[in-house]
């Protein structure tokens, strides 16, 4: 087993992994639409922190040694479902005709008053 705290300025705040590599699989903890090169949360419309946090899974998953094109499966949590629609079509813009398993989550809040926060699973 290998862990990744750090992924440029990414860096887990707290007690966990950026992502664990578990033979073939990387687990990636949740992202929230954080700048990876100055750590600035970047509060803003839904669309803007959704492709943010998926660009931050992306990034850890690559520094993994895997692609976006591997996940295969992704949580998205939310504090209303109406969000729904703006959610999925950040998405869907940003895998194209990739499609992995995916559940959404609303929540009432999530930390730090974000909109989303994603994490995923993917092979290597």
């Amino acid at each position: 087993m290998k862990q990744i705290f750090e992924v440029g300025n990414l860096k887990s705040n707290g007690h966990y992994a950026l992502a664990t590599i578990h033979g073939d699989t990387v687990y990636v903890s949740g992202q929230f639409a954080v700048d990876p090169e100055t750590r600035e949360k970047k509060f803003g419309p839904i669309e803007e922190e959704t492709l943010q946090a998926l660009k931050n899974v992306e990034a850890i998953v690559e520094a993994a040694g895997s692609s976006k094109e591997q996940i295969v499966r992704m949580n998205l949590y939310i504090p209303d479902v109406k969000l729904w629609d703006k959610v999925d079509g950040v998405y869907k813009e940003f895998f194209g005709g990739h499609k992995p398993a995916r559940t959404v989550i609303p929540t009432n809040e999530l930390h730090f008053g974000f909109k989303i926060e994603v994490d995923a699973i993917a092979y290597i």
